[in-house]
């Protein structure tokens, strides 16, 4: 299990790199997981993509 610190590292890490497109990588990631049957990884891709949003913050319009 992925500590929170390392979460929130890697998630600013990938938006670093990938801008916002990184919050649709984590989610393809946890899917392909999911598909694979590793439950466990995609629920740390899970917590990453969240913790993306979380950083990315509201929507404005």
């Amino acid at each position: 299990m992925i500590s929170e610190t390392q979460i929130h590292m890697i998630a600013r890490q990938m938006l670093e790199r990938h801008g916002f497109e990184a919050i649709a990588r984590a989610a393809k990631n946890a899917q392909a997981c999911e598909s694979k049957g590793d439950n466990e990884e995609a629920k740390e891709w899970r917590h990453i993509e969240d913790a993306m949003k979380i950083m990315r913050g509201p929507h404005q319009s």
